[in-house]
């Protein structure tokens, strides 16, 4: 039988991904989106998908809008992944980013439970949830310390969900995925932001960009890997929590260092603490500065994942290296921009 999918977040790069992966996999696929986000539909048009899915209104601070749509067809998965996802919005959108990544996910749960208790809930969880972590390397069993409104807001969803698991027999599970990039990462994400600002100085478009914190060091991996590992959570006999990650962590002053070399940019560091900069050394023109406006209120300034777990139990493993995903960005921010 075919199976029937929802993705809440569809025009979002996870959900992008995970709609051509499940299409392959012959899902009929519904996708749903805030109604601001229904024109922002490049990625899908990218991945050449954007006719084989079927597009539903739905916003998750209005719970009649998702029984509307849950009544409208008859599902076998959900996989949310719709949220405000920027870290830095949240301190300045707290109030929107409880309603929607927090409590967006108890409606969703709350119809699944009232309308059809089969289905089964995909939860996209977050490694922002470890916050000023507390083991070295975060794993399931990592007690969570969230230091943003976003986090704060994933970890009330990972715990709804693991509720709703114990306390009605629901499939529900969430994935705890770390950072993963792509060329359909936003362009407000520092990754991405990165690459667009390095190939816009070779273009001479701009002639610097601005950076907060270059030490943060993250956990990459690649977002069309993690996307799988998403659709096997769901496979499983038993519904169960799953690290997502790649076991390596890099600065983003690291990810600068790698991008500027692949794009076989002659530029050095100079200066310290805010007066950092990178300077291109055959211009001896400054292309990177540090603006505090860019520093978060509360940093978390290291975040690396242990994904044995999903490793042996999903049969997962990532295949895509640092080195790797941003030769991967930069190709094809050269090829579309």
């Amino acid at each position: 039988m075919k199976k029937t999918a929802l993705i809440t977040g569809i025009s979002g790069q996870d959900g992008a991904y995970l709609a051509k992966f499940l299409l392959e996999k012959n899902y009929k696929v519904i996708g749903t989106d805030r109604r601001s986000a229904r024109s922002v539909n490049w990625r899908l048009r990218r991945l050449g998908i954007e006719n084989k899915i079927i597009y539903e209104e739905m916003e998750l601070g209005e719970i009649y809008e998702i029984q509307r749509v849950f009544g409208k067809y008859k599902l076998n998965e959900v996989y949310n992944l719709a949220a405000q996802s920027f870290v830095g919005t949240s301190f300045s959108s707290p109030l929107n980013t409880a309603n929607i990544t927090g409590l967006g996910t108890l409606r969703i749960l709350e119809t699944i439970r009232s309308t059809d208790p089969k289905i089964k809930f995909y939860q996209a969880s977050s490694s922002e949830m470890f916050g000023d972590v507390l083991e070295k390397k975060q794993k399931e069993t990592t007690p969570l310390n969230p230091q943003s409104p976003y986090a704060i807001a994933k970890v009330f969803s990972h715990y709804l969900t693991q509720n709703y698991r114990n306390s009605y027999g629901m499939f529900a599970t969430s994935g705890i995925l770390f950072n993963h990039e792509s060329p359909l990462r936003g362009e407000e994400f520092v990754t991405r932001k990165i690459i667009i600002g390095l190939i816009k100085i070779l273009k001479k478009e701009i002639n610097y960009f601005e950076l907060g914190n270059l030490y943060a060091k993250r956990d990459w991996g690649y977002a069309k890997e993690y996307v799988e590992a998403m659709w096997k959570m769901l496979q499983m006999n038993k519904p169960d929590d799953y690290v997502i990650s790649t076991g390596k962590t890099y600065s983003i002053k690291d990810f600068i260092n790698k991008a500027t070399k692949y794009l076989k940019m002659n530029v050095a560091w100079k200066g310290k603490g805010l007066k950092e900069k990178l300077i291109d050394l055959d211009k001896n023109q400054v292309i990177i500065k540090i603006n505090p406006k860019y520093f978060r209120p509360a940093e978390v300034n290291i975040l690396i994942g242990d994904s044995k777990k999903a490793q042996q139990k999903l049969k997962w493993k990532p295949n895509t290296n640092l080195d790797q995903l941003i030769q991967i960005m930069i190709d094809d921010e050269l090829k579309y921009s």
